[in-house]
């Protein structure tokens, strides 16, 4: 592909300060100057585990594919090609088991062992998820102490103060994602955790829910909570009984008033989440061999225990021709999309070979299934300089077929590699397709080449936020699926010395624009914001787009401050009906502020309640103690989003 022919922001401009100042602090390295010493640097480590005589044609292909707008995600672009003992994978999922140290009954891990797990992960670079609903609940019997049981959310409390001692090592704060099933005795303390200030800074947190409680819910029908866990002399005398499938009911409330509990402190706080956990497993392509219980800390990689996140989006406004019209009809290059999801593939395959793992198990789950997620970003930017209003039948349309050309493209090169480097381990055809999987609504053509020939990767998309690549790499296109925030907007950072440096920030596509010879002041009806368009049409993007991606999609659904409360229930219940895997919603209020906006840093000292005493032995301090040398930031970043107010 010639580079002359991208259409990219800065072929007509000079790069914004912004994205240099993101690419020298988080991206180069020694001796690097340029984005294009970092590309080198990323396709030599990349084509590294080809065959020999091989790795000079994929280095110059892969060398050229993140020239084309196919780049890694933070942690491949930062760490790939280094000496740094880090790991290549943004995020993962890590299960944690109903007992303090060991192995539960099942094989699970204990707690604290499940909190040196993670210690280790997040000193590597990557970010957690975990699932908590297997510790038993506050007022469950402990047979060992013939004491009573603390509940999951005391561990979680010791998880997030754990994850700060990451960042007093020297790093920045770690992303933790916290799920809790719906029917577990704890939930609604999960639910309202957030409320207290301060409490689980270091969490994101949502509630996985089932098909059962949405159904109790709109059937107005009771709802029991349940745990395998036998519930101490208290609880049993509240009333708690053991159903015949042998879990103990301890607690039986109506569906509806769980349900809003849930609803008014995501109103309030944005948090919990929630994780649509059948439609997450049902379609699964490997729900024949696995379970998924919780996700990313963002949301857009459902996995199961020790499962990875190997991102890497493309930056669709590279594929854009005649931006806006100026020069001839706009028009998107799916011939030149296909071919760069294509080599993508192989890229982040490589990656799985590549990367330190921070433990033998997430390097065996890894190679067993070899899951990849190839996205998207700039998708808002796409649309506008293709002239179609992104909550439009027509920008939808746009946007679903450019996610079927990446699913179709990306399912057909796995296949291709399977050929030739063999198909993931635990690949079996007959489970793989069966129906319902995701894979069993692929074209029939390529149904029957991954029954021929099996496919290298069981999962292959994943449109997650693209905060700081978008920045440093994209020209600050709008990130991943989202719609852009604002045109323009500055930006107060504070620098090393401690003083404030000021930026004006441009988003991609109205700089674009305006260098082409467009009217900023007076701007097309297709430049359209967050939130110049409804809920719904937030909503309608992520329906349109979901069917076409094997995994889930990270996107903020942003509401105004006086939406209704009970239209704000109905997204969700719209959201569960239109098969999404879950949905995260912002609304700006006087607890969590203008929505979009950041602030300068506040001192360290200041940042967070004081902590609790330290107890004698800190899992996380102990292996943070140790932590490998190098400019590589420790844990993986949740994304910062920025408006005019800056």
């Amino acid at each position: 592909m010639k580079r002359e022919n991208l259409g990219r922001a800065h072929d007509v401009t000079a790069t914004q300060p912004i994205s240099l100042d993101v690419l020298k602090e988080k991206y180069l390295k020694a001796g690097e100057t340029s984005a294009e010493d970092l590309f080198r640097r990323v396709a030599r480590a990349l084509a590294s585990v080809e065959k020999p005589e091989e790795r000079e044609k994929y280095e110059a292909l892969f060398l050229a594919n993140m020239h084309a707008g196919a780049i890694g995600a933070g942690r491949i672009m930062s760490a790939a090609g280094t000496d740094i003992q880090a790991t290549l994978i943004n995020c993962f999922v890590q299960p944690v088991g109903d007992c303090i140290q060991g192995v539960d009954d099942e094989g699970f891990p204990g707690i604290y062992e499940a909190l040196r797990e993670a210690a280790e992960t997040m000193r590597r670079g990557g970010g957690v998820g975990y699932d908590f609903s297997r510790i038993r609940p506050r007022g469950a019997e402990v047979k060992g102490t013939h004491s009573m049981a603390s509940g999951p959310c005391s561990y979680i409390n010791v998880f997030d103060q754990s994850c700060s001692t990451v960042e007093s090592a020297g790093a920045r704060r770690g992303a933790q994602m916290g799920v809790l099933r719906i029917d577990h005795p704890d939930v609604h303390d999960f639910i309202t955790a957030k409320r207290t200030p301060g409490r689980w800074n270091n969490f994101n947190v949502s509630v996985g829910v089932s098909d059962a409680f949405i159904q109790a819910v709109v059937d107005d029908q009771p709802w029991e909570l349940v745990h395998k866990a036998r519930p101490g002399a208290t609880v049993m005398e509240q009333g708690a009984y053991q159903r015949a499938d042998g879990l103990w009911v301890y607690q039986s409330l109506p569906a509806r008033e769980l349900w809003d509990t849930i609803m008014k402190s995501t109103y309030d706080f944005a948090e919990p989440g929630i994780l649509f956990l059948d439609h997450i497993n049902q379609d699964n392509n490997l729900r024949y061999c696995e379970q998924i219980a919780a996700t990313n800390p963002c949301g857009e990689q459902p996995l199961p225990s020790y499962g990875c996140c190997d991102l890497g989006p493309i930056i669709l406004t590279r594929f854009v021709r005649n931006p806006f019209g100026f020069d001839g009809v706009a028009s998107f290059d799916f011939e030149s999309f296909a071919k760069s999801v294509a080599l993508q593939v192989r890229a982040l395959d490589n990656v799985l070979d590549v990367t330190f793992w921070p433990l033998p198990q997430q390097d065996a789950e890894a190679k067993a299934k070899r899951r990849i997620g190839v996205g998207f970003t700039g998708m808002g930017n796409t649309l506008a300089m293709l002239c179609l209003r992104y909550d439009s039948a027509e920008g939808r349309a746009m946007a679903a077929r450019i996610a079927e050309y990446m699913r179709d493209s990306a399912y057909g090169a796995s296949v291709e590699l399977a050929r030739e480097k063999g198909a993931f381990p635990q690949f079996n055809a007959d489970g793989y397709l069966a129906d319902g999987t995701f894979a069993s609504r692929l074209p029939a053509a390529l149904k029957k080449q991954i029954r021929q020939h099996g496919i290298r990767n069981s999962h292959l998309l994943s449109i997650a936020p693209t905060g700081t690549v978008s920045l440093a790499f994209a020209d600050n296109a709008s990130n991943g699926i989202e719609p852009p925030f604002s045109w323009m907007y500055k930006r107060k950072k504070r620098e090393a010395d401690g003083s404030m440096a000021e930026y004006a920030v441009e988003d991609h596509s109205w700089r674009l624009y305006r260098e082409l010879g467009g009217d900023v002041s007076n701007l097309p009806e297709y430049f359209v914001s967050a939130l110049e368009m409804s809920a719904q049409d937030h909503i309608a993007m992520m329906e349109t787009v979901q069917p076409f991606v094997d995994t889930a999609i990270s996107k903020t659904v942003n509401i105004p401050a006086d939406y209704p409360y009970d239209d704000f229930k109905g997204l969700y219940l719209q959201a569960w009906r239109a098969r999404l895997k879950g949905l995260a919603t912002y609304r700006p209020n006087n607890i969590l502020g203008s929505v979009l906006e950041v602030h300068a840093a506040p001192e360290a000292d200041k940042q967070t309640p004081a902590a609790p005493e330290a107890p004698p032995v800190d899992p996380m301090r102990t292996v943070i103690e140790s932590r490998p040398k190098g400019a590589l930031s420790a844990v993986a970043e949740k994304v910062d989003y920025w408006t005019q107010e800056g």
